[in-house]
């Protein structure tokens, strides 16, 4: 193992205004998302991620307009991104993209593209 310290960071859509209980599901699907496929193409940081407590952060910028413009950040620098489109059974239309999730991956990489955001 690198040693790293790895996180991973789920970033919900602020003018969305979704209840607590909707965003913890979206939130939820965000990162059952990454870690299914992390396990094949990134083993090590997600066993990494795992032993070190599966560290999480939720955070929130107000427009879809943001939300894509880190996931295009967050891929350039090579770290694993999903986005969730909601099924629009509740509160939002089917399709609306409610959260980025990013990582599992280093904290200071991912740091570069969600430091400066606010806590959901």
């Amino acid at each position: 193992m690198t040693g790293s310290d790895q996180k991973m960071a789920l970033v919900v859509r602020g003018e969305l205004r979704l209840t607590p209980g909707k965003m913890a599901a979206q939130v939820a699907h965000a990162a059952v998302m990454l870690v299914t496929p992390e396990r094949a193409r990134r083993r090590r940081e997600y066993q990494e991620w795992l032993v070190q407590g599966q560290k999480k952060v939720a955070l929130r910028v107000e427009t879809l307009a943001e939300l894509r413009s880190l996931k295009h950040r967050a891929e350039g620098l090579g770290i694993p991104t999903v986005l969730v489109e909601d099924a629009g059974l509740t509160e939002v239309p089917p399709g609306t993209i409610t959260v980025l999730g990013l990582g599992p991956a280093p904290r200071d990489l991912l740091d570069r593209v969600t430091g400066s955001l606010a806590l959901a």
